[in-house]
């Protein structure tokens, strides 16, 4: 299953510049793609359009070569598991009734879980590393954990295609890099992966593919190599930005200082 937006446009209400103006990606099976670029840039804008949640200015989304919006909710649901930049937990369940809702898509709403939904919620605690957390209440959790609980109740969707916005907001190095391995752990095992990031560095060690938005429009599109050039980057950020390499790689880059601020010793 793949996930493809063909010249988006979007235009919000009462705005005279387009929020998204003319961008395309294809998210396919066994590749990351990660869509970056600075406050403001369209990237959550990008995500609501290619799930059809917004209406388009022009351009088409399509889900496996369809168009979104003619798709129901439910078979979208199915298809596609989306990880959400912000969640308040409303009610105080345990981890794995809140993964269990993954499981919703799937049944009807007088329709009792059967042994294959068991069996799919205990594969994603399993996968995500929290079966010592399923009796846990959520309201408890770390915001690690609670990111990791978020994942499972995506993948127990079984889902072809994974979505996460801004999946990092509020972690620590140790989890940043914890849901990163983790997301390409399952696209490597065949799920299609789209990440919305302001993580330009970890983008650049995970992703197969940066799209790099700027004001609403694609400024780089590639390998990270190709995207890492400091003229781009210092263009799209605003600031100058060094590219240095890391022992595995993968480009680094590093923002620069535009002067030197005086020694007060």
């Amino acid at each position: 299953m793949t996930l493809e937006g063909r010249a988006l446009a979007v235009r919000y209400a009462g705005a005279t510049a387009r929020a998204l103006d003319g961008v395309s990606l294809a998210v396919e099976p066994g590749r990351l793609v990660a869509v970056a670029g600075p406050n403001g840039s369209g990237k959550t804008t990008l995500v609501r359009a290619l799930l059809g949640h917004l209406a388009l200015e022009a351009g088409e989304a399509l889900l496996d070569g369809r168009p979104v919006r003619g798709w129901s909710a439910g078979a979208v649901a199915r298809g596609v598991g989306v990880v959400t930049q912000r969640e308040e937990i409303v009610f105080p369940l345990s981890v794995r009734q809140t993964v269990f809702l993954g499981r919703y898509p799937h049944l009807g709403p007088l329709t009792a879980e059967g042994a294959a939904d068991v069996a799919a919620v205990a594969a994603a605690l399993r996968r995500c590393d929290i079966e010592s957390l399923a009796d846990r209440r959520v309201d408890t959790l770390s915001g690690g954990e609670w990111q990791r609980v978020r994942v499972a109740r995506a993948l127990a969707q079984e889902p072809r295609i994974l979505v996460l916005d801004e999946p990092t907001a509020a972690l620590d190095v140790r989890h940043e890099m914890e849901l990163f391995e983790l997301i390409r752990v399952l696209v490597n095992d065949g799920l299609a992966g789209l990440v919305i990031t302001h993580q330009l560095n970890l983008a650049a060690r995970f992703a197969d593919r940066i799209v790099l938005l700027s004001g609403g429009r694609v400024a780089a599109d590639g390998s990270p190599d190709e995207v890492f050039r400091p003229d781009v980057l210092a263009r799209v950020f605003e600031w100058p930005l060094a590219v240095t390499r890391l022992p595995d790689g993968a480009p680094h880059a590093v923002p620069e200082r535009r002067q030197r601020i005086a020694d007060s010793g």
